[in-house]
């Protein structure tokens, strides 16, 4: 995604030009009265999404972890930094994700940082008191992801209060579809086959709403370490279950499963997306197609 904030005086200029060299028609008004809309930036491209369906024509939303980098470790770049102190509102997951972020701004930014995961129960890390930051992959809990983030875009934006709570509305409508559906799907993987492996242990908030024991090599990618001993005691659970397949994320080295699906004859049966949304095209490029595809893996692998 084009980072509009590092180009945002660039397309100042570009504008001004054009509206001198042509007279200022209807189509350049728009533009230009659309530089004063909100201007939000999210952390990750999941929360992005989500802010998209309910900011509808209000504003531009723009996130700062690309496909392929690790929110938990992530180190903002200065260029970033600039891109938070432009905006309006910085949504952040919360629950430790960007903890390396916050500590970065510090006191060096005015923007409003909000922890769209507020009010939710945290499930807590494997032996760890930290919360597990994956709260996204439970569907039903992304309503307070909506809530907590339509309060603010109307708080910085009390004129568009009608349009956001009903794009909320809307929002939560197809959600609950997608619930619907994913209960649906599960029905007719096995119980004794219900336990997803994969990488990084962030499938529990998943789990625990759709009936699944969920099993990582490591925590949290900021803990990775794909250590013999990880590795020995998921080739050892998966040989115990005998399970039909294994899963790796499109964010983690696939070497890792490589070597438990090597020694287990347990296919990786496909990749998941966890941290971050799938390219334009990839049929997994919304929120709502990302939990699709999960699902229809899943279900695959596990029948």
């Amino acid at each position: 995604m084009l980072r509009k904030k590092i180009v945002f005086m660039g397309a100042i200029l570009i504008l001004l030009v054009g509206l001198f060299s042509t007279g200022c028609g209807d189509q350049e008004f728009q533009d230009a009265t659309k530089l004063s809309d909100l201007e939000v930036v999210t952390s990750i491209s999941i929360l992005a999404d989500i802010t998209e369906n309910i900011i509808g024509q209000r504003g531009s939303v723009d996130y700062i972890v690309s496909t392929g980098d690790n929110p938990e470790d992530y180190e903002l770049l200065p260029g970033e930094i600039q891109m938070v102190n432009y905006a309006d509102v910085f949504f952040i997951n919360g629950m430790g994700l960007e903890m390396m972020m916050e500590e970065a701004l510090g006191n060096i930014t005015d923007t409003p940082v909000v922890h769209v995961t507020e009010g939710i129960e945290p499930i807590p890390l494997e032996g760890d008191d930290a919360p597990d930051p994956h709260a996204w992959l439970d569907v039903k809990l992304i309503f307070s992801y909506i809530d907590n983030i339509a309060d603010k875009l109307i708080q910085l934006d009390p004129d568009g209060e009608n349009e956001y709570r009903e794009n909320a509305e809307n929002y939560k409508d197809e959600l609950k579809e997608l619930d619907g559906w994913i209960k649906e799907q599960v029905k007719d993987i096995p119980e004794k086959n219900r336990v997803i492996v994969v990488s990084e242990n962030a499938y529990k908030y998943f789990g625990e709403a759709y009936g699944f024991q969920t099993e990582g090599i490591w925590e949290l990618n900021s803990h990775e370490e794909g250590t013999p001993k990880q590795i020995s005691r998921i080739v050892d659970l998966v040989k115990e279950k005998e399970l039909p397949a294994v899963f790796v994320e499109t964010t983690i080295d696939r070497r890792y499963m490589g070597t438990i699906s090597a020694e287990t004859g347990a296919p990786i049966s496909g990749e998941v997306y966890t941290d971050a949304l799938g390219s334009p095209g990839s049929g997994a490029d919304t929120y709502i197609e990302m939990m699709e595809h999960n699902v229809k893996v899943f279900k695959e692998g596990l029948r």
